[in-house]
């Protein structure tokens, strides 16, 4: 059977719910937010600038590189090319604390990608995927309207984060309680639904997943380097390299999993490129912090004061 006729099955009801359990990952993430973070995150611009153009910028165009230089089947191809245009992961923060990176760089990015990736995501997949004949053709094949991603996005993102905020500034003691047990939900619900899908199709992740562990493995590389030289060429010091090089390697893929589900109907290359990701992307974030984690940075990389420069 080929992997691009594939449709996984995952019933609307399932769907629906999901689509009610992201928002309420996403509220959860906006309990620790505040108007001030989006503020400190311009207030020295060059290291965030830096983050959301190798995030939305460079991976979508290495990864059609890649696209071009491996010539995975399509719907691998627009799965990989989706993924990149996702914003940064839940476990980023954690990951680049583990690192000894700049964990506030970390967070002020992924609240700041989070909102931009309601424009910069459908915007991505809809430019690049349109590039290539195969994967135009899938995209005119389900007929996507970019503004129906949109609303989508808006709806699961941008609309439970403004209501996090407000609750987080109306009542900052309750956000403050309620914040850990948020975090431990959405991995919680991030790992469920994975498995539930690869339950509910499991003869077809079993044949088909070998065909899309080698793109993963370099995609996610290729996600890493990007960030990690992006910030080294424009001289950021190391704790903001290794901030920006796990923002831009560890991504969302469970935006990208509903967006498959929702839009491309489970399109077999796409959803399994994207619950493999999810997989492996813990495995290489955990094992590039470890790694970063027995090498500090050198003394020169911390201001007198104690807190990171950029």
């Amino acid at each position: 059977m080929d992997i691009d006729q594939v449709l996984l099955n995952f019933n609307p009801t399932s769907l629906m719910i999901l689509n009610i359990f992201i928002g309420f990952v996403m509220f959860g993430v906006a309990l620790d937010l505040k108007v001030q973070d989006f503020k400190n995150a311009f207030s020295t611009p060059k290291p965030m600038l830096i983050g959301l153009f190798s995030q939305f910028v460079l991976l979508p165009a290495f990864t059609f590189l890649l696209v071009l230089a491996i010539q995975p089947r399509p719907s691998i191809a627009l799965g990989l090319l989706l993924i990149a245009a996702c914003p940064g992961g839940n476990l980023s923060n954690f990951m680049t604390h583990l690192a000894k990176g700049n964990t506030a760089l970390s967070i002020n990015m992924s609240a700041v990608a989070t909102v931009a990736a309601i424009v910069m995501t459908p915007m991505n997949v809809m430019f690049w995927g349109s590039l290539l004949p195969e994967t135009n053709a899938i995209l005119r094949s389900f007929t996507i309207n970019p503004w129906d991603m949109l609303e989508l996005i808006v709806l699961i993102l941008a609309l439970p984060l403004a209501i996090g905020m407000f609750v987080k500034y109306r009542k900052p003691d309750f956000a403050s309680r309620a914040s850990k047990p948020m975090k431990y939900f959405s991995i919680i619900v991030f790992i469920g639904f994975v498995v539930v899908a690869l339950i509910n199709n499991w003869q077809y992740f079993l044949e088909f997943v070998g065909l899309v562990i080698l793109a993963v493995f370099l995609h996610n590389l290729v996600a890493l380097l990007s960030g990690y030289f992006a910030a080294k060429l424009f001289k950021l010091r190391e704790p903001s390299r290794r901030a920006i090089a796990i923002e831009v390697g560890i991504q969302n893929s469970a935006l990208g999993l509903i967006l498959i589900f929702n839009f491309f109907d489970g399109l077999g290359g796409m959803a399994v490129v994207a619950a493999w990701w999810g997989v492996w992307h813990i495995v290489s974030g955990l094992t590039v912090a470890f790694f970063w984690s027995k090498r500090p940075p050198n003394n020169q990389d911390f201001a007198v004061n104690g807190g990171l420069k950029i």
